[in-house]
């Protein structure tokens, strides 16, 4: 059963495993690139912040526009989308042209991953659900690992890595135009509002909103941290790569851990031994290379389950009807930990504090790891801790239900604006024209 299904998903699967590879590329891509043009430490976060700014809208946005077009055409559009992003920021080496080509990316990417994970849920059951999305986040995993060692490789001064970057985004194309699986479908679910998440599980919006922070200082900035200190390029590829490798390898292990045992008590060693790793990566620079790749990979190990872990923790203590929405409004408190991270940590190399990379994040992960303790203090531990925390990490957690959230919401808003608008053009209307008030 559970080979027919992979089959039935291969086209979907080799697909995201295409645009992984490409993700992997374009951040560290872009990075270097910046470096090289002399852009600045705090205009590279900026353009960097773009791509979550994007990437939130498209969550917002973009799932009302799939339903209206269907999946296909949808995935067919939005990677032309990101392929031509890229191809501009080659062609046009620009501060704002790249800002709003960094928008656009991370608009079609996010939107991408709408697609493709709805589908994925859609083709599951409840009983290999965990097991085919823990297939699919090792394959993003792998393809973010492939790329940027793909990248070590080629020159980020040059033209030809943005045209492999769009050239790999075109041949994710062929597999999901050509397949023959049956669209998914969408169900009405339980909208849960970010202040009720707020009261009943604070813990997973401040994890969210922090780590996100963090791995977006990390894929922004990380690369031109990694030049700074006198890595080559093809060093800082390794170094990008030992972080998703990391937590590729420890995503499962920690997952299942986590299923035991309190995942407040797994959050805070997890969070805990992030902070010492970066304390560590901090003190370190160029002539002990093989100590940065293992240090930043237990970094990657312990920093990049910790969002899947809160998110499971938020399920725990959340009626079924309202997880698909707890997860929309948790991706919403990540998305602005995303924007306002990168940025942060670039304002702050920009005046010469290059050393607080990685202190700055070693603060942010001790603060998740106390947060997390004293969380254990003031409640007991959730009856059922059944939900698998295999599907909650990936660059974004989307389903059918979730589409579906979303894009009402959208619709809600426009109705909103609409009433608005037409409230205010009423009193125009009924206001007296002419002459001046006594």
């Amino acid at each position: 059963m559970l080979k027919q299904q992979l089959r039935a998903i291969s086209s979907l699967l080799t697909s995201i495993t295409l645009i992984g590879i490409c993700t992997g590329m374009t951040s560290t891509l872009l990075s270097l690139r910046a470096t090289i043009e002399n852009f600045g430490t705090l205009t590279t976060g900026i353009i960097m912040s773009a791509y979550f700014i994007g990437f939130l809208f498209g969550t917002t946005r973009a799932p009302k526009d799939i339903r209206r077009v269907g999946y296909i055409r949808a995935f067919g559009g939005l990677a032309a989308l990101a392929a031509a992003s890229i191809l501009i920021q080659a062609i046009w080496i620009d501060p704002i042209v790249w800002f709003v080509m960094r928008f656009l990316t991370g608009f079609a990417i996010s939107a991408i991953f709408v697609i493709v994970e709805s589908w994925l849920n859609t083709m599951a059951d409840n009983k290999n659900r965990g097991t085919l999305l823990s297939v699919y986040l090792v394959l993003i995993y792998g393809g973010l690992v492939a790329g940027q060692l793909i990248l070590g490789i080629t020159d980020p001064a040059g033209f030809i890595a943005f045209a492999l970057v769009a050239l790999l985004i075109n041949l994710s194309l062929i597999p999901i135009l050509i397949s023959v699986t049956v669209e998914p479908t969408t169900h009405e679910p339980r909208k849960v509002a970010i202040s009720s998440l707020l009261k009943v599980v604070p813990l997973g919006m401040v994890n969210a909103f922090i780590m996100q922070a963090c791995y977006a200082m990390f894929y922004g900035i990380g690369p031109m941290y990694a030049t700074y200190i006198g890595l080559s390029v093809a060093q800082v590829s390794l170094f990008m790569a030992s972080f998703i490798l990391g937590g590729m390898l420890a995503q499962a292990p920690i997952g299942l851990l986590s299923d035991r045992i309190d995942r407040r008590i797994v959050m805070s060693f997890c969070a805990g031994t992030a902070a010492i790793m970066a304390f560590v990566l901090s003190q370190l620079d160029a002539s002990v290379a093989w100590l940065i790749y293992l240090c930043v990979g237990l970094f990657g190990a312990c920093a990049l389950p910790l969002y899947s872990l809160g998110m499971a923790h938020t399920n725990d203590f959340l009626e079924k009807d309202q997880m698909v929405g707890a997860t929309g409004a948790i991706i919403k408190v990540g998305g602005i930990g995303s924007i306002i991270g990168a940025p942060s940590v670039a304002a702050l190399m920009q005046f010469g504090a290059v050393n607080y990379f990685f202190l700055l994040i070693m603060v942010l992960t001790s603060i998740v790891c106390g947060y997390s303790l004293y969380r254990v203090t003031k409640r007991a531990k959730a009856g059922d801790q059944s939900h698998s925390a295999y599907a909650m990490l990936a660059p974004t957690q989307t389903s059918d239900e979730l589409l579906t959230t979303l894009a009402n919401e959208q619709e809600l808003l426009d109705e909103e604006y609409q009433e608005a608008q037409l409230d205010a053009e009423s009193q125009d209307d009924q206001r007296p024209s002419g002459g001046a008030s006594v």
